[in-house]
């Protein structure tokens, strides 16, 4: 058995005599070591750290010009803060306060001139289990750090899916398409990116997006499906459905739901204040819904309904502008003409004008 059962291990060593390196470099292959590499110039002592990656450095401490400080100072940024890599000075200074110091800035243990084979070889042995028991414990961690990302993209896939299935529940009495809810989530997206919001928030608002009419689901198909105009009554109960979709996406601890659960009972609000459910105004009423409310009046214009053919997408526009300020944050529609500017959205444009204003409801609601 060797001395040094790791042939795999690679050292360094640096001393500016030829002959000690040359010393080092028998014994440790010696022992069993094959991937030795050696110096006796300090200022080349960086460049074969960076080649070989060594586990072990064996560092002369007194060199002429640039001593084993200066060449632990040249590797110490290019080791991570958390690595475990021995240095091992090599002196035959004594001091106390010379070993202090090295141990300030980073030594590990220390070896003797004159060298002895037995203590060199005990020392770099100890030094070495530690090393590659460190890096078996980083592999084992960076194993478990990916488990837990794959975990945690399963969860997340696992919860866009069920949110995504949730949301067609709430289409599928309203929507012959059942696409309704995807463009809405896309166009909030584009809008909110477009006006600055973080990545984070972005991805969030796609995904809640969708689900701001999911307290359709409490309404009857009397007054969801009825395609003459509401009455107050039924216009009353229309409405209740941001207040439902809020109570069905209340409680979560999950900002995804917690933006889905705002949206839901604001997308409604008109920034001067006319909407429902709590008649907000302005900045009162969170971004995100604000967003919703423009990309929802766009995909209802822009795409045909039981009761209404698509509008083109300049005639929605001019439709929405007209109510900027109105019913619409000037910002957010600002923000959807840039985009549709440069050609982000892709629709088929209608030559179609319509004879009256659509409502962001809905055409047949209560005059």
């Amino acid at each position: 058995m060797s001395d040094l059962p790791w042939p795999e291990a690679r050292v360094l060593v640096v001393d500016d005599q030829p002959s000690n390196v040359e010393i080092l470099e028998r014994l440790l292959r010696g022992a069993g070591l094959t991937h030795v590499v050696g110096t006796s110039d300090p200022r080349a002592a960086l460049r074969l750290f960076l080649d070989h990656r060594p586990d072990l450095v064996l560092l002369d401490l007194h060199m002429p010009g640039h001593d084993g400080f200066h060449v632990l100072g040249d590797i110490t940024p290019h080791v991570r803060e958390d690595e475990f890599l021995p240095i091992v000075f090599i002196t035959a200074d004594d001091s106390h306060s010379v070993k202090k110091r090295a141990l300030a800035v980073g030594a590990k243990d220390f070896v003797n001139k004159p060298f002895d084979r037995t203590e060199i070889l005990l020392r770099l042995r100890n030094l070495l289990e530690a090393r590659f028991l460190y890096l078996a414990l980083q592999a084992q961690n960076e194993l478990l750090e990916q488990k837990v990302r794959e975990r945690t993209t399963e969860l997340e896939d696992a919860q866009e899916e069920i949110l995504y299935r949730l949301t067609l529940a709430s289409e599928f009495r309203d929507d012959d398409t059942m696409q309704h809810m995807h463009r809405v989530g896309q166009v909030s997206a584009q809008i909110g990116a477009e006006m600055g919001l973080s990545a984070a928030t972005v991805r969030l608002l796609r995904l809640a997006a969708p689900l701001h009419d999911l307290g359709k689901i409490a309404i009857p198909d009397h007054i969801l499906l009825k395609f003459a105009r509401l009455d107050q009554e039924e216009y009353a109960t229309m409405r209740a459905h941001t207040t439902a979709g809020a109570t069905l996406l209340a409680g979560s601890a999950h900002a995804l739901l917690q933006m889905a659960e705002q949206i839901a009972l604001t997308h409604h609000e008109h920034w001067d204040g006319s909407g429902y459910e709590r008649a907000l105004k302005g900045d009162e009423i969170p971004l995100v819904s604000r967003i919703v409310a423009v990309a929802d009046v766009f995909d209802a214009l822009t795409h045909s309904r039981p009761y209404k053919p698509a509008w083109s997408i300049a005639n929605a526009l001019e439709e929405i502008a007209g109510q900027s300020g109105k019913q619409f944050d000037p910002a957010v529609v600002d923000a959807l003409v840039r985009i549709v500017a440069r050609g982000e959205i892709d629709l088929t444009d209608q030559d179609w004008r319509p004879p009256e204003r659509v409502d962001a409801e809905r055409e047949r609601s209560v005059p």
